[in-house]
């Protein structure tokens, strides 16, 4: 019996049977999300040693926080580190501001050549250059071993545009008007009244691009071949995981001049996976509430 203002309604059996299932299925795939997440964090912090025993599944049998103390105490894993949170702040800033400064013009109507520039983004999502004339295009650019190489080319991105673009639609046009006739430009009611009454899509942009950022391997790979010092830490992770796979003997790897008498190859990993993806499951919660708003826009037309 479920009961709604106070008036019970009978349940049929059916509808019990079905809450049922859902709830085993939910059950059973938010399991199979978590579990290879709890796997790498028990296994992170058990003894190196023992762990290669196998068998650790769901506590830790032998609890030890050496593989945290070294990637820590490894100067390399640290200066890894740095430049990815660096590039994901300024990359995460630079992309939100600049696709925002770009939609704001394109959400109206009366733009001179706006169909031809939507024209043009709209095929720039279908079609890419290629990796050879990217690589060469960068190299032109004097971007390769260059920390911009993560800025520049990351500063725009034409589906975030749309985003915007249906966001800004749905602001009054009626602010805009009232803002002019007391003497603003169309800079200060960018800054002064959009930007303000855009958190909700602002902060889903950010979390996009900021996931992006954070997870990004391939330009550390393939632009810093001179500078291993500008390498961020999931191109650090993949070359140590190439080093751990293509040796039989895990215990004997020294990746990238990591060696402790009490860590493996191994567990140093897996102790850098829990660090990196630990600080994007930190911000996830504090944007989720404009996250859920902002991708709901353009959703309902009135």
């Amino acid at each position: 019996m479920k009961q709604t203002g106070g008036i019970r309604i009978k349940r049929s059996r059916g509808t019990v049977i079905f809450d049922v299932c859902n709830t085993i299925l939910m059950i059973i795939i938010c399991f199979l999300c978590i579990y290879p997440i709890w796997y790498v964090l028990v296994n992170s912090l058990n003894d190196a040693k023992d762990a290669m025993m196998g068998g650790i599944y769901w506590w830790p049998r032998q609890f030890s926080m050496k593989n945290y103390q070294t990637v820590f105490e490894n100067s390399s894993v640290l200066q890894a580190f740095k430049i990815t949170i660096g590039k994901t702040l300024l990359g995460t800033t630079v992309n939100v501001l600049f696709t925002a400064l770009v939609a704001y013009p394109l959400s109206k109507n009366h733009l001179i050549g706006r169909k031809y520039y939507m024209a043009i983004g709209t095929v720039t999502m279908f079609f890419a250059g290629g990796i050879i004339p990217t690589f060469l295009l960068f190299k032109h650019m004097y971007l390769l071993n260059n920390f911009l190489v993560y800025i520049i080319p990351a500063a725009f991105n034409f589906f975030n545009l749309l985003i915007f673009i249906n966001f800004f639609r749905e602001i009054p046009v009626s602010l805009e008007e009232s803002a002019k006739i007391d003497g603003a430009d169309d800079f200060k009611i960018f800054y002064k009244i959009i930007i303000p009454l855009s958190k909700p899509v602002l902060a889903t942009i950010a979390l996009f691009a900021g996931v992006g950022q954070w997870n990004d391997y391939f330009g550390g790979l393939m632009y810093m071949t001179a500078r291993p010092d500008l390498e961020p830490i999931q191109t650090y992770l993949y070359r140590m995981v190439a080093q751990v796979q293509s040796s039989q003997a895990a215990n004997s790897i020294s990746a990238s001049n990591i060696t402790a008498a009490d860590t493996t190859s191994t567990s140093i990993k897996l102790a850098a996976m829990i660090i990196t993806t630990v600080p994007i499951c930190c911000v996830y919660p504090f944007l989720q509430k404009y996250f859920v708003k902002g991708m709901m826009v353009g959703a309902v037309k009135e």
